[in-house]
């Protein structure tokens, strides 16, 4: 263990719901570091190229992120040396949109159809597989694969907004179905005029429901938890107790949600089915882990992962354990 403690932690998230967004509105992780003189700072206050960078590689060692799978399970199989320390599992509504007045209402009528498939210009294309994710849980409602349909890549470059890509390719006639989720695919479905044919949240089984953010991984690099466990744990701790304070204050948890995600009240409420402000809190659990494991091997099979992660072996612990201890 390392005796210098580092002059400033980092923490990153996706613009949705996280404990640690509800803890950095609350001012909580900077109270908490400021007696040992650490200065605890977001990464999207840092340059927009560097943010980006370490959102997605993790190269940073004293960064903790609390983010989509995708991009973590890709600087896992790239050999960044990160380790999983608590996984979250938030419904954030995920659908299947067509065009209004097609008719289409269950995963049956999506064989054959065209679905879009974003391709954006990143390192690694998160948009990309949570469309394919979404298709294919969608699909397998009806007992069918994504082979059963149409793939149709719309690129995404040039436009802004989020779906607004594949949201207009299905205004257009280019393609029959579309995968959102979360509150700014609520405001864009409604002004494309888009309805919903498949509410993916209703499905009962939860593996139909797996994606970027289902379950969403906290991961820090291992040589901030070799030298500073207890900086790691008591991180976690603020995080626990973020969980905690959401969990009693709805409206608290919606206006931090709009300013996390830029979306209008409507568009949260629309987005985050109710009660999600108690569904903020961490853990490692066996049907979490397997869940993600699940993820792996279809992001790995589509191409997305460089290698293999054994998400068991990925995962400690150690630190939440420690977290709850001292809570």
């Amino acid at each position: 263990m390392s005796d210098h403690a580092p002059d400033t932690l980092w923490f990153t998230r996706c613009p949705v719901p996280t404990a640690t967004g509800i803890a950095a509105d609350q001012g909580w992780l900077t109270a908490e570091f400021a007696a040992d003189g650490i200065a605890v700072r977001s990464l999207q206050d840092a340059a927009p190229e560097e943010a980006a960078d370490h959102h997605y590689t993790h190269a940073l060692g004293a960064l903790v992120r609390e983010g989509g799978n995708v991009p973590a399970l890709w600087a896992r199989s790239r050999g960044e040396q990160t380790r999983l320390i608590g996984l979250t599992w938030i419904e954030e509504r995920q659908a299947v949109l067509v065009r209004a007045g097609s008719g289409i209402r269950t995963a049956e009528e999506l064989k054959g159809l065209r679905l879009a498939v974003p391709r954006h210009p990143l390192a690694v294309d998160f948009w990309r597989a949570m469309a394919l994710a979404g298709f294919t849980g969608a699909l397998a409602l009806a007992g069918l694969t994504i082979d059963e349909a149409e793939l149709t890549d719309v690129p995404a470059d040039g436009h802004r907004g989020q779906w607004t890509a594949e949201l207009a390719a299905l205004r257009d006639g280019r393609v029959d179905a579309v995968y959102v989720k979360g509150a700014l695919a609520v405001e864009a479905a409604r002004r494309f005029g888009a309805e919903v044919a498949i509410e993916l949240d209703a499905a009962p089984d939860r593996r139909r429901r797996v994606n970027n953010g289902t379950p969403r991984p906290i991961t820090v690099h291992q040589r901030l938890l070799d030298d500073h466990p207890d900086l790691v744990a008591r991180f976690l701790g603020v995080l626990l107790r973020a969980a905690d304070w959401a969990a009693e204050r709805p409206e608290d948890v919606a206006r931090i949600l709009r300013a996390e995600t830029g979306a209008g009240a409507e568009g949260v409420a629309g987005a985050y089915a109710a009660g999600s402000h108690r569904t903020l809190h961490l853990d490692l659990s066996e049907e979490r882990l397997e869940l993600l494991a699940q993820q792996e091997h279809f992001l790995h099979a589509q191409g997305f992962l460089a290698g293999r992660v054994d998400v068991r072996a990925w995962a400690d612990p150690a630190p939440l354990a420690a977290a709850r201890r001292s809570a």
